[in-house]
């Protein structure tokens, strides 16, 4: 099961014990943000691409959606997300609960500044009924990113 190689890998960590399963489900941010009663932006979405040779994951605010000039200038390339079919093969992990920890080998991290203005975000663990809430150092630090990119922005409510 997914939650458990999350588990393990958030071990590494001592951040295992902090995994939040729900009875109910946090398969999107709503959800999420709902079971947690937080404001969607805290969620620490997975948002999965193909680049042609390579699948990564780009980390952002809930409430943050792909620029897709800025993913273009920074990725060289076309932002594509992977289909649903492709998500659980590349990534490792189901819809609703992919997460930047135990992923497949290959799979590129990388934090978007959006995360930034939060203290606290919740990224999913693995299953679409899980989170943890992590600082950004601890975000920072146990997803093993490539680094911080600025490949989305909010939009106007």
């Amino acid at each position: 099961m997914s939650i458990e190689k999350v588990k393990k890998y958030l071990s590494e960590w001592n951040l295992d014990s902090r995994v939040i399963e729900f009875d109910v489900s946090s398969a999107t941010v709503d959800l999420a943000a709902a079971a947690l009663g937080v404001e969607p932006g805290m969620i620490a979405k997975s948002l999965s691409f193909n680049t042609g040779d390579k699948t990564i994951l780009v980390i952002a605010a809930g409430d943050a959606r792909i620029d897709n000039a800025k993913y273009k200038a920074t990725f060289h390339c076309k932002a594509k997300m992977l289909s649903h079919d492709e998500v659980e093969p590349k990534t490792g992990h189901m819809v609703g609960g992919v997460c930047p920890f135990a992923l497949n080998d290959g799979v590129e991290v990388y934090l978007d500044e959006s995360l930034k203005k939060y203290d606290m975000v919740y990224p999913a663990c693995g299953t679409a009924s899980s989170a943890i809430g992590l600082s950004i150092p601890e975000l920072e630090e146990c997803s093993k990113s490539m680094g911080w990119v600025d490949v989305c922005k909010i939009p106007a409510v």
